[in-house]
């Protein structure tokens, strides 16, 4: 199990889907290679591109992110994303352990259009993100 009980996590969680605050990500890591403990170790205002500037090639990372897109020059749309990162360098016995760790940061981090896994930076280019949140949105006017 993953331990999640820091109340910090919890607090950027709400930051990032408050309406009235500029952050719009929350990055998470272990506390070390050997502990299974979760904490927040950075947030941003930036976006995606910000947060693929962050990630560690070495480590795996759970990251919460809102995505704001527009279907039409008069409608925007705020969603938010689930974002498992696998690092190309990340240690083996680390990798065994996130599908069992996931089902622990998603009790915390509990509202998501879509999870995405990214083993490579590109994975989190924002391009395709929003095309699977428009899927994923159920009526789409513009042929998505």
């Amino acid at each position: 199990m993953a331990d999640v009980t820091d109340p910090k996590i919890n607090e950027a969680y709400e930051d990032v889907r408050s309406d009235k605050s500029d952050t719009n990500w929350v990055l998470l890591d272990y506390e070390s290679d050997r502990s299974d403990k979760l904490a927040v170790t950075q947030t941003g205002t930036g976006g995606l591109a910000e947060l693929q500037e962050v990630l560690d090639p070495s480590k795996a990372s759970y990251a919460y992110a809102r995505v704001t897109y527009s279907n039409d020059k008069e409608s925007q749309r705020e969603k938010f994303i689930l974002i498992i990162w696998i690092g190309p360098g990340c240690k083996v016995m680390r990798k065994a352990k996130i599908s069992v760790h996931s089902a622990d940061v998603k009790s915390i981090l509990r509202v998501f259009s879509i999870e995405v896994a990214a083993r490579e930076k590109d994975d989190l280019k924002e391009e395709p993100i929003v095309v699977r949140l428009r899927k994923a949105g159920g009526a789409s006017y513009d042929g998505v």
